[in-house]
């Protein structure tokens, strides 16, 4: 069975360019003329690619990017625009693109560099599994730092996640103030109202009740643990 790439672009002339190349690399492919098509699309359909332009009226490419990984879809997605700035490429990728290709391209290269995108897509999601903690309604993916309850994105600062990941991989274990100061700031030297206050901002994302806490529980006189 052949790989399925999607192409997303407004023009038309573009859309039928793309999808010759990419047929032509034995990939079949399926083409959407806006944002929301391809939305739409990816619902109903797994593909192996999306093939994105960036300057598209209605919803641009930097959209649908965000909308794909805020649905947690690892779908592969290489952006193919004619906006050249580095601006542009290095924001694509920080979204979530994998890939970046600007126009005019040689249609060789864009081809070699969708199957290796493809290739390189099934070997990462072969190990998966191997990233990602679960803790009772909790999901952990440690390459992405995405923190989800029951199926739901909580967006964490850097240190929040830090922490949410150390309570994930020790269930039920007491640490000390000084112990997760040490662990996720990496100082001796501990500031109890820093860890107070990320504290309560994780119990505010991830308790459905912050004033009387579930998952982070206090134990008086030695520290805090997380229990399920």
């Amino acid at each position: 069975m052949k790989d399925l790439a999607l192409i997303v672009d407004d023009d038309q002339s573009v859309r039928t360019m793309l999808y010759k190349i990419v047929t032509s690399n034995d990939i079949d492919a399926e083409v959407a003329s806006s944002g929301e098509e391809a939305l739409q699309m990816i619902k109903e359909k797994k593909y192996d690619i999306m093939l994105l332009d960036i300057n598209m009226h209605g919803m641009d490419g930097f959209d649908v990017i965000r909308e794909v990984r805020n649905a947690d879809n690892p779908l592969p997605i290489m952006v193919v625009s004619g906006r050249k700035e580095d601006y542009d490429t290095l924001y694509g990728l920080d979204l979530g693109a994998d890939d970046y290709i600007t126009k005019p391209f040689n249609p060789v290269t864009l081809g070699a560099k969708a199957k290796a995108l493809i290739r390189r897509s099934r070997s990462s999601s072969s190990d998966a599994a191997s990233n990602e903690l679960i803790a009772g309604p909790f999901k952990y993916n440690t390459s992405t730092l995405r923190l989800y309850k029951s199926g739901e994105e909580i967006f964490l600062s850097s240190k929040e996640s830090s922490i949410m990941k150390l309570f994930m991989d020790n269930v039920g274990r007491i640490f000390a103030k000084d112990m997760i100061y040490s662990m996720v700031w990496g100082d001796a030297i501990i500031d109890e109202n820093a860890i107070m206050v990320y504290i309560n901002r994780l119990r505010q994302k991830i308790e459905d009740d912050p004033s009387n806490p579930k998952y982070i529980q206090t134990v008086r006189g030695l520290g805090y643990k997380f229990v399920l």
